[in-house]
C-alpha cells in the first residue's frame, strides 16, 4: 500500500509540474506578446505622425523621409479613415471585392471593428489640433498573432505527446507484467507437475494396501485439488477455451468447497435463480475467481460473518455478485484494489484480485469491479458477463 501510494505522489508531482511550466509557458508569452504590441503602437504612432505630415505637405517640403517611414510599414494591417467613417486607403490588408471602390467600403467595415477595439489613433490635419482629423486604425500584425496563438498550439503538441508517452509507458508496463504472470504461472505448474504425480501414485498404492482407510478419500481430493490448481496456472497465459456452463453449479462448487476449508463462524448465503443462467465460461478459472473472492472476504471478516453469494440475470448480462459483512475499503483505496501489489494484509501478496480481473476482462471478456463498500459494513464485489 506504501508503494502505491508513493507512485499515487509521484504521479501529482508530475502533474502539478507540468501545469506549473505550462502556466509559466502561457505568462511569459503573454508579456512577451504585450510588449511587442506596445512596440507595434509606437510604429503606428510613427507612421500617423508621417501621414499628417504627408497630408499636411506643400510645394517647399521634403517628403523623402516621410514615404520612406510611410512604406517601411509592411507588416501591421492599417486602415485610414475619414471623420465620417469612410475608409480612405488601407495597407497590408487582403480585403475581397470587385473593384477598389468595394474594397474600400469592406476595408470601411473592418476599420470600425479596429475602432470599436481601441486600435486607432486620431490625427489631426491642421496646426491647432480642431479641425478635420483623420483615424488612423491597426491590427497585431501576423508575428504578434502567431505568437498569441503559438503557447496554446506548443502545449498541446506537448500534451499530445505526454498522452502518447503514458500510453506506451503503460502498454509497455502491461506487457511486461503479463511475460511475468505468464512465466510464474507456467513454472509454478511445470514445478507443481512432478510432486503432483507422485502423489497420484502414491495414494493409488495406499488404496491397494489399505482398501478400506476412511482418510484415503480425503487425500484423494486434497491430491486432485492440487492438480486442479496446477492446471489453472497452465492455463495463465493461453487464451483459455470458453464453453457454455451454468453459473448456479459453479457457484455451488466454490460453496461447497469454501465450507469444506472455512470455520463454523463464517456462513455462506446463496441467492440463485431457479432456472440455470449459461454463459460462456472456463468454468476453472471462473471458480478460481470467486474463489479469490471469498477468500478475500473471510479475511476482510476476519473469520467471522456472511458471505453472499448472487446470481442473476439483467438485460443481455449475466451478473454475479459476492458480498461480505468485512471492515470494507477506504474510499482512496477503491481505484487500487485491482493494482498487482496493493494489498492491506499485513502478509498479502497483492495479486489475487490482480489475477481476477485479467481472468474476468482479459479472457471472458467481462468486466469485474466494487460495487460498493463501507467502512465497518462490508464489501461487494460484482462481475459483468455477457450472455
Amino acid at each position: 500500500m506504501k508503494w502505491t501510494d508513493r507512485i499515487r505522489q509521484v504521479k501529482i508531482i508530475l502533474v502539478v509540474t507540468a501545469v506549473l511550466i505550462a502556466v509559466a509557458s502561457l505568462f511569459v508569452s503573454h508579456y512577451l506578446v504585450r510588449d511587442l504590441s506596445i512596440e507595434e503602437r509606437h510604429k503606428m504612432e510613427v507612421w500617423a505622425e508621417a501621414m499628417r505630415s504627408f497630408n499636411m505637405a506643400d510645394e517647399n517640403t521634403d517628403l523623402n523621409l516621410v514615404l520612406k517611414v510611410i512604406d517601411e510599414n509592411n507588416t501591421i494591417p492599417v486602415i485610414v479613415m475619414d471623420k465620417n467613417g469612410n475608409a480612405t486607403t488601407f495597407r497590408n490588408i487582403k480585403l475581397e471585392g470587385a473593384d477598389y471602390e468595394d474594397s474600400l467600403r469592406n476595408a470601411g467595415i473592418l476599420g470600425q471593428k479596429m475602432l470599436a477595439a481601441g486600435n486607432a489613433i486620431k490625427i489631426y490635419l491642421d496646426e491647432e489640433g480642431k479641425g478635420e482629423f483623420i483615424n488612423v486604425c491597426y491590427d497585431d500584425s501576423v508575428m504578434i498573432k502567431r505568437l498569441s496563438s503559438w503557447p496554446y498550439i506548443q502545449l498541446g503538441i506537448v500534451m499530445v505527446f505526454v498522452v502518447i508517452a503514458i500510453f506506451a509507458l503503460l502498454t509497455s508496463k502491461r506487457a511486461e507484467q503479463n511475460k511475468v504472470w505468464v512465466g510464474l504461472s507456467k513454472e509454478t505448474a511445470h514445478q507443481l507437475g512432478t510432486p503432483i504425480s507422485s502423489l497420484m501414485a502414491w495414494t493409488e498404492i495406499l488404496k491397494e494396501t489399505y482398501p478400506g482407510d476412511e482418510l484415503l478419500p480425503e487425500m484423494d481430493k486434497d491430491v486432485k485439488r492440487l492438480q486442479l490448481i496446477a492446471d489453472r496456472f497452465s492455463k495463465i497465459g493461453s487464451l483459455p477455451e470458453l464453453v457454455p456452463s451454468s453459473l448456479n453449479e459453479v457457484m455451488n462448487h466454490v460453496v461447497d468447497y469454501m465450507n469444506r476449508r472455512t470455520s463454523a463462524k463464517v456462513k455462506m448465503v446463496t441467492d440463485f435463480p431457479d432456472e440455470d443462467i449459461i454463459a460462456d465460461i472456463n468454468a476453472q478459472l471462473f471458480e478460481w475467481v470467486i474463489e479469490n473472492l471469498c477468500k478475500n472476504a473471510v479475511d476482510a471478516m476476519e473469520g467471522q460473518g456472511r458471505i453472499t453469494l448472487r446470481v442473476r440475470k439483467e438485460d443481455n448480462k449475466a451478473v454475479v455478485e459476492v458480498a461480505d459483512t468485512g471492515k470494507g475499503i477506504r474510499k482512496k483505496d477503491l481505484r487500487n484494489v485491482f493494482t498487482p501489489g496493493f494489498t492491506t494484509k499485513k502478509r498479502g501478496w497483492g495479486l489475487g484480485l490482480s489475477l481476477a480481473k485479467r481472468i474476468v476482462e482479459e479472457y471472458h471478456r467481462g468486466k469485474i469491479f466494487v460495487k460498493n463498500s463501507e467502512l465497518g459494513k462490508g464489501t461487494t464485489f460484482r462481475i459483468e458477463l455477457k450472455l
